[in-house]
């Protein structure tokens, strides 16, 4: 699944400027220009990495940075903060207040989009990994395909970035709210039952009836890839 990064800046060329490098890179893109938006877009979604401005209105960089290290959902969040403070000692407090890194303004674009890939590299290995595999079951990113006990399966590009993206969270229940956030993207508008047909249509092409089904349905919640899927053989 393509890595998600959220930008909280309210300088809004820096913003964009930063958005168009990393969707050029392929990554899923939002951008926030509050603290306190961001806050609240944050107790919805957590993305996969944080570009944070220190100096934000409604809610500073550095205290929300505080506030997602005390929350349990955000305290694993990689946050890279954004700064014009060069200053050894604000580099140590924001470090210290639990940022992965610090990136001074102004900034070479190309350092900040490795510094972006390590920290993925390190947190979510699954995101950078070219080929994804449980069980029996193979899927190349890379090349967009996806084998079963060696034979290659014809799925459509939704059921692809469902399967992708439900296979780099086994066992974690998502709801269709969030599938359709992740899988469609937040600019899509499309209905909750849109969901269902698709994980119909996955589940049609990954076989069901002719062998174990890796998608578990848990009612009134969502779905999730079987954690258990992986010990087939």
């Amino acid at each position: 699944m393509t890595p998600r990064v959220m930008i909280v800046e309210d300088e809004e060329p820096l913003a964009m400027m930063l958005r168009y490098n990393l969707e050029a890179k392929g990554y899923h893109v939002d951008t926030v220009e509050r603290g306190d938006d961001a806050e609240v877009r944050l107790r919805e979604t957590v993305p996969d990495l944080l570009l944070l401005g220190w100096m934000l209105p409604g809610v500073s960089g550095i205290e929300l940075c505080r506030r997602l290290r005390a929350r349990e959902t955000t305290r694993g969040l990689p946050i890279i903060m954004l700064t014009a403070r060069g200053e050894e000692s604000e580099r140590v407090r924001g470090l210290a207040t639990g940022a992965d890194d610090y990136v001074v303004k102004p900034f070479s674009v190309p350092e900040l989009m490795a510094r972006v890939r390590a920290i993925l590299r390190r947190s979510r290995p699954e995101l950078i990994a070219s080929v994804l595999r449980a069980g029996e079951l193979e899927v190349d990113r890379a090349t967009h395909r996806v084998r079963r006990r060696g034979r290659e399966l014809h799925l459509g590009p939704t059921e692809f970035r469902l399967l992708e993206f439900l296979m780099q969270s086994p066992g974690r229940v998502f709801s269709r709210a969030q599938l359709l956030d992740s899988v469609w993207g937040h600019d899509v508008y499309v209905d909750e039952r849109t969901v269902d047909v698709h994980v119909g249509r996955l589940r049609k092409a990954l076989g069901r009836g002719r062998g174990r089904d890796p998608i578990r349905t848990v009612r009134g919640a969502g779905y999730s890839f079987d954690e258990g899927f992986a010990e087939v053989h």
